[in-house]
C-alpha cells in the first residue's frame, strides 16, 4: 500500500506479547513491514500474529527467552528464512526485576536482572549485526528508561545499571556500524500503561503520584512509545544514531 514507511522491510520485534513490544508490532505491520515477533508466551505470540495476518499483514512467531544466546540465533535465522531479509530489529524484552535496598540484593537477582535488560540485548544484537552489516543497512533499536540516566530510583540497582548499560552499548555499536549503512539507537520511554508497570500504578493514589511526576501530567499509551520506535526504524531517521532518544513526558525535566 502507498505511504506504507515500512514496505518492504523485515523487522524483530521482541518482548511482543504485550505493551510496547505488541503495539509496535501492530503499527510497524500497518506500516508495511513483515514480522518476526519474540516473547516467552507463545500463545500471546499467537493471538498477535493472528491479529496481523487478519489485518493483511506478513508476520511469524518465534517463541523464547532472550536470556538464551540459541534464541537470538533463531531470531535472525527466522527472519532470513521466511523473509530473506532482516532491515530492523527492536530489542524491547524486559523487565524490572527484584527490587528493594541495594544493601539486601542477591548477587544471583543481581545477575539475572542484567542478564534480562542488558545482557539480553548484547546477545540480540551481536547476530542482528551482524547480518545488516552483510547487507549494509539497517536500524537496531534498543529499549532502555529515564532510570540510570536522569532520574535515581530507590530500590532498582540492577535495572537501573542495565539500562544504562543500554545505552552505553547501543553508542559503542552505532560507531562501530555507522560506517557500513547501520544505525543504533536507544529509546527512553517513561511512565507507560503496560501490565509490568501497573504495579506501580494499582491504586488511584499510585497512579496520580506517578502521573505527576510527568511534565504532561498523565502516563503513555504504548502505541505512543510504538510511534516513537517507529520512527527509529523508518527512514525518517536516516541521520540519527547512537542517541539516547527521550520519551517520557517530560519526566526528566519535570520539578514540579
Amino acid at each position: 500500500m502507498a505511504g506504507q514507511v515500512l514496505a518492504g522491510k523485515t523487522a524483530i520485534i521482541t518482548g511482543a506479547s504485550s505493551g510496547i513490544g505488541r503495539a509496535a508490532a501492530l503499527l510497524f505491520a500497518r506500516e508495511g513491514a513483515r514480522l518476526v515477533v519474540g516473547a516467552r508466551r507463545s500463545d500471546a505470540l499467537a493471538q498477535l500474529v493472528d491479529e496481523i495476518e487478519r489485518a493483511g499483514g506478513e508476520a511469524v512467531a518465534c517463541a523464547g527467552d532472550v536470556r538464551d544466546e540459541a534464541y537470538a540465533d533463531t531470531l535472525v535465522d527466522t527472519a532470513l528464512a521466511r523473509f530473506g531479509t532482516l532491515d530492523i530489529a527492536f530489542n524491547n524484552a524486559g523487565s524490572t526485576g527484584a527490587m528493594g535496598p541495594a544493601t539486601d540484593m542477591t548477587l544471583a537477582d543481581w545477575r539475572d536482572t542484567l542478564d534480562t535488560n542488558l545482557t539480553s540485548m548484547f546477545l540480540g544484537a551481536r547476530r542482528q549485526m551482524a547480518a545488516m552489516l552483510d547487507a549494509g543497512r539497517g536500524s537496531i533499536i534498543f529499549t532502555s528508561t529515564f532510570v540510570g540516566h536522569t532520574v535515581g530510583m530507590p530500590g532498582m540497582a540492577a535495572y537501573a545499571a542495565a539500562k544504562a548499560g543500554v545505552i552505553g552499548l547501543s553508542q559503542v555499536l552505532a560507531a562501530e556500524a555507522g560506517p557500513h549503512g547501520v544505525r543504533v539507537n536507544a529509546l527512553l520511554p517513561g511512565g507507560t500503561d503496560t501490565p509490568g508497570a501497573r504495579d506501580f500504578t494499582e491504586s488511584p493514589d499510585s497512579r496520580a503520584f506517578v502521573e505527576g511526576m510527568h511534565a504532561l501530567k498523565r502516563i503513555a499509551d504504548p502505541a505512543e512509545i510504538a510511534e516513537a520506535a517507529l520512527f527509529l526504524a523508518s527512514d525518517a531517521s536516516s541521520f540519527v544514531t547512537g542517541s539516547a532518544m527521550r520519551v517520557d513526558g517530560g519526566l526528566s525535566i519535570n520539578r514540579t
